[in-house]
């Protein structure tokens, strides 16, 4: 395929690339009767998150779960009773340690795969995927180095596979009515934004098994769920770690690699107190505890500055190791206005100012009348279909997304020059806090693509 063709036109020359690539098996696999009406799907990672699209998944008469691969027994045996209990077969399983996911992959029955793993497995797994002609849904962190943003967008180009970033926040109900204001141009021409994952996960990384939350001082091989690993990345990293519940929202509204792209970053980050003070402090912890000798290396919060080719700017910040409600600090700033996020996401929160349209200078607003008035579409489409979906019915969109855009190859909406751009935001910030702030520069993924791709985020074709 050209690389100067078009997303779209990626997915709609699916039959004649097939001729060129004479008929390879894993192609095939990947594109043949490219609408479908059903979706046999895979699920790597059969943790609390795997567990999350599981639930969501049963519940679609579209799709059929194949098979699971988790060397964690007690996970699989848990994915397995909602199976059980939605009245669905049980899932084949793959469970022979940890490289068993690549038998999973040779199978000639799946379609898709979601990957919901440890962090550092996301890029292999998903690169595996597409080798075998299996369409990755990619689950949200940050990439462990750069060369693994590009081997992902390579493959999935060579290989005429799809990928999806599984970014649920881009779905949330205010961040898509903000988004719509956008669109119509309510804030004018938009000069700043920021976003952030912020959010005290200290009960999450250190647990002793008895509860996922607030349960011990232990993590790695003593740890339950997330503790066995992403407390790991908080010893030995220190970067933006989580960038792309923040970034992921604000990109689309900016038309991030589709008409245009971030171009560079500098980050900062201050001292490392917060894991250490939890676990000194903690009834099972203590001074003499063996973790209240680790040096833990991620600052507690981590602030990124981005620019933009179109002359925006972005304000990342990553604080997950001290004590503070949840909130992603969403802010958008145009030349008309502004609207700043103080809460989770429901319409009352944060404030709103709109020259010409707020009744005082100079004072916020209430923007609950604002968001209902700009709800997305998709919300007031699918609400009733969002009833018990994770986070606030968000999740829900996000699999729908994945599920229907494969089932009409129709491109994805986060696809994997956008996975590849946020994933790579981690390293990049990790190699400027090393250089003291020194500004890096982000690849283009798209190799120029960006400037011709149209924005087509949370479109009806897609859904």
């Amino acid at each position: 395929m050209s690389s100067h063709s078009s997303r779209r036109k990626f997915v709609q020359d699916a039959g004649l690339a097939s001729i060129a690539l004479s008929l390879s098996p894993q192609f095939i696999k990947a594109q043949s009767n490219t609408q479908k009406d059903i979706v046999k799907i895979a699920i790597i990672g059969t943790g609390f998150r795997g567990q999350n699209h599981i639930d969501m998944l049963v519940n679609r008469q579209d799709v059929v779960i194949v098979a699971f691969a988790d060397p964690d027994e007690k996970m699989l045996a848990d994915a397995q009773n909602l199976l059980k209990k939605a009245g669905r077969p049980a899932a084949i399983e793959y469970k022979n340690g940890k490289e068993d996911y690549k038998n999973l992959l040779k199978r000639t029955d799946i379609d898709a795969v979601i990957i919901a793993t440890p962090w550092e497995w996301h890029i292999p797994q998903a690169i595996e995927a597409i080798k075998n002609g299996v369409i990755p849904g990619v689950e949200v962190c940050g990439a462990i180095n750069i060369k693994e943003c590009w081997d992902v967008v390579y493959a999935s180009e060579k290989y005429n596979v799809p990928v999806m970033c599984l970014e649920n926040v881009c779905y949330r109900r205010d961040v898509l009515a903000v988004y719509n204001m956008v669109r119509k141009g309510l804030f004018g021409e938009l000069l700043h934004l920021e976003g952030g994952y912020k959010h005290d996960l200290r009960g999450v990384k250190f647990n002793n098994g008895v509860t996922a939350y607030n349960s011990g001082a232990e993590f790695g091989d003593k740890g339950y769920s997330e503790a066995k690993w992403r407390t790991n990345h908080s010893l030995y990293r220190n970067g933006e770690l989580y960038p792309t519940h923040g970034l992921g929202p604000v990109a689309m509204m900016l038309d991030i690699n589709r008409g245009n792209q971030l171009t560079r970053l500098s980050s900062v980050a201050t001292k490392a107190r917060g894991l250490h003070k939890y676990i000194v402090n903690h009834p099972q912890g203590g001074e003499n505890h063996p973790n209240a000798k680790l040096n833990f290396k991620l600052g507690d919060i981590v602030t990124t500055s981005l620019q933009t080719a179109n002359g925006e700017t972005i304000l990342l910040t990553h604080d997950t190791n001290s004590p503070r409600p949840y909130n992603l600090g969403f802010r958008v700033q145009g030349t008309q206005g502004l609207w700043q996020d103080f809460s989770s996401g429901q319409f009352a929160s944060g404030h709103i100012y709109i020259e010409g349209l707020s009744p005082k200078s100079h004072q916020w607003e209430n923007p609950e009348a604002y968001l209902k008035q700009h709800d997305h579409p998709l919300w007031k489409r699918f609400e009733s279909d969002t009833a018990g979906a994770g986070h606030g019915g968000m999740d829900f969109f996000v699999v729908n997304a994945f599920i229907e855009c494969i089932k009409r190859a129709v491109p994805f909406p986060m696809d994997v020059y956008d996975l590849a751009t946020w994933y790579a935001i981690t390293p990049l910030s990790e190699k400027s806090i090393e250089e003291n702030g020194q500004v890096q520069e982000i690849p283009d993924f798209t190799r120029g693509k960006w400037k011709n791709r149209k924005a087509d985020f949370a479109m009806d074709d897609q859904y």
